[in-house]
């Protein structure tokens, strides 16, 4: 996050997307390519296998055997019930046998969704979307094997209209080049290219997983939630492309395949050291103390300091002038790899180590989804400002209120400037405090809702759907029920704690469901959360001297002051669309639950909280249309989401709200 204004990225933009009254915050990356806003009408028949829900203990609504042209949805046809072709074989796409055809599919869907959400296209009238595409001159027939009210939708194989009978569906590649030539934008082959990567990379984890599903015996809980997500981000184009990385290095760096590896070391003369510390857990502590205990043994030459490094990170700064220039002149020194072995988490260049006090933030520069992933320094400053901030007493007024949730603190940090003073990108490390104990049950809800095999189940299932049938199970009540409950308490043990501190203090976190922790009791009950990321804070333009006279000079060199319109939008996104509706959509997709009842139930919630002070409630209450990041869009615009202003780091879109419907 980058709050500094600046111009649009792209320019004007053209005319807005589906529900173009939605309030789009000023700045905003709009969509600049030409999208159809067609209805599916269906042109011909398309049979197509839906497939029985991964839960076998939740009943799913018979299948339809109609393919030709519905009449719309009406109220005693909820549109997130399953609707599609007669079952062949029951078979979901992700189980196939073939770890390659099981990724291609994950990757095609994810695509579909994203087309489908960022063109809001509206539910078909049977059991087939058609989507066309003029500049290609054809058309895509999509089975739908479930419409999800929030953009959860299962699609089956698509194919092109008027192919053969006997032809091969479209695979992810195949949509990646319709898609970009749609858009025709220049991002197009790179949207193409990286469509291929993250399907290869899917399908390496999904093999490695079905031969070994069970977790290494030296994880903890926290670390096997961490390499749970398999399939990635369901609405993201690319959710496994990690353009760098050599296949010998994706199975060393990646969480999925339970990777791990010692940390490179670098030494650097003292004069050359930027540092900062609030670290108070335990005592006050320095960065260079609390990163002493992982460097013994290493010997260090007179006056330097050490900076420990992702092993790839080294290598790639190893290659560039300004570090060889700093070489030349013994100012670096390139110790090596040494220490013990440390485990790579779901966003891969944060690494933990089980039983350590601390949680290693480190640059990377490979692109990961839509960003290289190098710390900036004022991300840096912002963790450690924060922690100051939550220790004047607001932390503890917070903690009166909800005890059971709290921030994952980013206390200290130590990098690299060169002699003229300039900070050395990618030469870093952010400290974070490790807070769970090896029995504490802590997931992020990517995790949580991710797909994955497990010993013994010969299908995919989620940790969420687990828990889901443990407890139905366990206490004799239906899965629906079990599921309402789940999300009523998730609700008020995360969601709520997170609207209060946007009420009391002004500031909003970007909630997304990789930075949001659920903490589950032996059960599987929520009973508390936690929120991680020292990006991801946007204090409000509007609480600007309340927060000064909190901590005077906050922001003046973390850059986080955000208008409040742009806060609004970007708070709206993150932990309404992204974690609360995804959350919903998860539940229905994987059939625990009618989504529509789960939005009653958030509607009801944000009724009883609009009067906590966060305007959030009110937003997601009262806007028809909703702004939603695209990441298809960010993919095809070729914008990295860590450089640039935050209001044009992404593209936004306008959406149907589902709790307006």
């Amino acid at each position: 996050m980058n709050p500094t204004p600046a111009s649009e990225a792209d320019g004007p933009g053209t005319p807005q997307h589906r529900g173009q009254d939605g309030p789009a915050a000023p700045g905003t990356v709009e969509a600049t390519t030409t999208v159809p806003r067609q209805k599916a009408v269906h042109e011909g028949d398309v049979d197509a296998p839906a497939y029985a829900p991964t839960d076998e203990t939740t009943p799913c609504a018979p299948a339809s055997t109609n393919t030709s042209t519905s009449t719309s949805a009406t109220t005693a046809d909820r549109a997130d019930e399953p609707r599609a072709a007669e079952v062949l074989d029951g078979q979901d796409p992700l189980d196939h046998p073939d770890p390659l055809r099981a990724a291609d599919a994950a990757g095609t869907e994810s695509l579909l969704r994203c087309w489908t959400r960022e063109n809001d296209l509206p539910r078909p009238d049977g059991d087939t979307l058609r989507i066309a595409f003029p500049a290609t001159g054809t058309a895509l027939l999509v089975p739908v094997h479930y419409w999800s009210a929030t953009g959860a939708h299962r699609f089956g194989a698509p194919v092109l209209e008027g192919a053969p009978e006997k032809a091969p569906p479209a695979d992810a590649v195949t949509v990646a080049v319709l898609i970009g030539r749609e858009a025709d934008r220049s991002g197009s082959a790179d949207l193409v290219a990286r469509v291929a990567d993250s399907v290869r990379h899917t399908a390496g984890f999904v093999e490695q997983r079905r031969r070994h599903p069970a977790d290494p015996a030296d994880t903890d809980l926290f670390l096997t939630a961490e390499q749970s997500l398999l399939l990635g981000h369901p609405l993201h184009p690319t959710p496994k492309s990690r353009e760098g990385l050599s296949e010998a290095e994706s199975r060393r760096y990646s969480p999925e395949l339970h990777g791990s590896f010692p940390l490179h070391w670098f030494a650097v003369d003292r004069t050359l050291t930027a540092t900062d510390s609030a670290w108070a857990e335990g005592g006050a502590a320095t960065a260079e103390e609390l990163l002493a205990p992982h460097r013994e043994g290493l010997r260090l030459p007179p006056g330097t300091a050490a900076v420990p490094l992702h092993p790839w990170q080294a290598a790639d700064l190893l290659s560039r002038p300004q570090i060889a220039a700093l070489q030349a002149t013994g100012l670096l020194h390139d110790l090596g790899p040494h220490g013990e072995h440390w485990h790579p988490t779901s966003s891969i260049r944060t690494v933990h180590r089980p039983g350590a006090r601390v949680m290693l933030k480190l640059s990377l520069g490979v692109r990961i989804t839509n960003s290289r992933r190098e710390n900036l320094r004022k991300e840096l400053h912002r963790g450690v400002e924060v922690h100051r901030l939550l220790s004047t007493g607001l932390a503890e007024h917070w903690q009166r209120a909800h005890p059971g949730f709290d921030i994952v603190r980013d206390p200290a940090w130590l990098a690299v400037d060169d002699p003229e003073g300039a900070p050395v990108t990618g030469l870093d490390v952010m400290l974070r405090q490790n807070p769970f104990d090896p029995g504490d049950d802590a997931v992020c809800i990517a995790g949580l809702t991710a797909q994955r095999p497990r010993p013994g189940q010969p299908l995919m299932r989620s940790r969420l759907a687990e828990a889901v049938a443990a407890l139905a199970a366990r206490t004799g009540r239906p899965t629906a029920d079990i599921s309402t409950e789940w999300f009523r308490r998730y609700l008020d043990r995360v969601v709520r704690p997170v609207l209060w501190l946007d009420a009391h203090a002004g500031v909003a976190l970007e909630a997304h469901q990789q930075n949001t922790l659920v903490l589950l009791d032996p059960d599987g009950w929520p009973v508390g959360g936690r929120y991680r990321d020292n990006q991801g804070y946007y204090f409000r333009d509007s609480r600007r001297d309340e927060l000064e006279r909190r901590l005077p000079g906050i922001g003046t060199v973390s850059d986080t002051f955000v208008s409040d319109p742009v806060t609004d939008e970007r708070f709206a996104y993150y932990l309404g669309i992204n974690n609360v509706l995804g959350l919903i959509g998860a539940f229905g997709a994987q059939r625990l639950a009618d989504e529509h009842d789960l939005l009653a139930v958030l509607r009801q919630f944000l009724t009883e909280n609009a009067e906590l002070g966060s305007p959030l409630p009110a937003y997601l209450l009262e806007n028809r249309q909703l702004r939603c990041k695209a990441n298809l869009l960010t993919r095809l615009h070729g914008l990295d989401e860590l450089v640039g202003p935050v209001d044009t780091q992404s593209v936004y879109v306008s959406i149907a709200n589902p709790l307006h419907a």
